[in-house]
């Protein structure tokens, strides 16, 4: 078995830039010498959290997304502003989709969202001591709050009824968590 080797980019241009991310194209040399196209989603980091109350529930939020033609049940989540420290950012859009301010905010884990393609990095955290308010989502977002108690996820997660990764994951590491097979803050 050979040891994967990097890909040394021979040229890169950028073929789209936008409000959300930018399209650069890569030409890389592989390790048998030959060149390959690597179309790549250039992103800034984003959060996920995943809101607890005070009887197990998890607050998500029903939204539409286009790219799909359909709502999908999600953990609140959004990118980070220029500067942003990810915790700011997490409370921030806690509140802006759910309505929701936390009393403790912990560190879940770090992932990449789709690295065959893309660079965004997303920061997780679980939010406890929920104190309810009214949401105020941005301009472009058409959001309802929904709470499901957190035994109930794996079987959302089965039936299909949950489908994105972000919040599978994020929902599975609350609930090692919970059972104590994940320790984090």
């Amino acid at each position: 078995m050979t040891t994967p080797q990097e890909e040394p980019t021979v040229e890169s241009h950028r073929a789209f830039e936008g409000q959300l991310f930018n399209v650069r194209v890569d030409t890389v040399r592989l390790p048998n010498g030959r060149l390959a196209r690597r179309e790549i989603v250039e992103h800034g980091d984003s959060v996920c959290i995943v809101p607890l109350d005070r009887q197990n529930n998890v607050v998500m939020v029903r939204q539409y997304r286009k790219p799909l033609d359909r709502f999908l049940l999600e953990v609140p989540a959004g990118g980070m502003n220029p500067g942003e420290d990810p915790e700011e950012a997490a409370l921030r859009e806690l509140k802006e989709e759910t309505g929701y301010r936390a009393d403790k905010l912990e560190r879940l884990s770090y992932f990449w969202t789709t690295p065959g393609f893309c660079t965004e990095g997303m920061h997780a955290y679980v939010a406890t001591g929920l104190e309810a308010g009214s949401h105020s989502p941005e301009e472009d977002e058409n959001i309802e709050v929904v709470r499901a108690a957190l035994e109930e996820v794996p079987a959302m997660i089965a039936s299909g009824e949950i489908q994105d990764g972000k919040s599978i994951a994020s929902l599975l590491m609350v609930m090692a968590m919970k059972q104590g097979r994940l320790n984090v803050g």
